[in-house]
């Protein structure tokens, strides 16, 4: 099976635990507005490889990698979900650990045999890394172009099939900063039973050059970084949410949701 690849990271140390080969697959259906990649977003393009192909990459430096493994992004890697599930297949079978880096917003419960499909891919899953952009539905249509259902529901039942996730939230100033829906994203967090990280990530707008260089305009080119300060305060909302979940606190914000 071939797969299309934008890009591969050779060194990445942000996409789950160790030092990882980061493959950045073609393909997506959200348009989020601060996307580093939006080069990404076409299926067209790519270099189409095979999983032995990347597997024999990867297997050329493995020493490199100890402690670390593979890690399938985007773009959104579940658009190739079936050469995804090969990739992974083959890399469990040489003992490599796997990392799947998603939005969640292909799933879908719409049939057996996809869910077969998911299952297959989970079962040769370590780990799923989650970005959650938005809480509320209709904020999160205004900035990725799609409802977070699917993408909640996935977190749902990656929950109910115990599969190790680790949650990312970027923060941006008044777009996912306010109060209320970082509290209400906690309490979804402490509902959930696999949840093993939290990474809260400022935004910045380093990705203005890329925008430029594909001719395209900015969508925040008027929003500024969000500081270092700002994302701790904004995990320590999140995290009073999970607590409160947690111990049967009423939700304080209920009444503006």
């Amino acid at each position: 099976m071939t797969g299309y690849i934008h890009s591969i990271e050779s060194f990445g140390t942000v996409d789950g635990p160790g030092v990882r080969m980061v493959i950045f697959l073609q393909g997506c259906p959200m348009r989020c507005q601060y996307c580093h990649n939006p080069d990404t977003w076409k299926m067209a393009g790519g270099t189409p490889m095979t999983a032995e192909e990347l597997l024999k990459q990867f297997e050329s430096s493995r020493n490199f990698y100890r402690g670390g493994g593979i890690t399938a992004t985007g773009g959104e890697p579940l658009m190739q979900l079936d050469f995804v599930t090969e990739l992974f297949e083959a890399a469990k079978k040489k003992d490599i650990h796997t990392c799947l880096d998603t939005s969640g917003v292909m799933f879908h419960r719409n049939g057996p045999d996809y869910l077969n499909k998911i299952d297959r891919l989970l079962e040769h899953t370590d780990l799923v890394m989650l970005d959650i952009k938005h809480m509320d539905d209709p904020k999160h249509k205004v900035l990725t172009g799609q409802s977070n259902e699917n993408i909640l529901d996935f977190a749902r039942y990656l929950s109910q099939k115990e599969i190790p996730v680790w949650i990312r939230h970027v923060v941006v100033p008044q777009i996912t900063d306010q109060t209320p829906d970082l509290y209400r994203l906690g309490r979804f967090i402490g509902e959930l039973k696999n949840v093993k990280a939290l990474d809260v990530l400022p935004y910045h707008d380093m990705g203005k050059v890329k925008y430029e260089s594909l001719g395209m305009d900015y969508p925040l080119k008027d929003t500024p970084p969000m500081s270092k300060e700002g994302a701790i305060a904004a995990k320590k909302i999140i995290l009073s949410g999970i607590r409160d979940v947690r111990t049967g606190v009423p939700d304080r914000y209920c009444s503006q949701f």
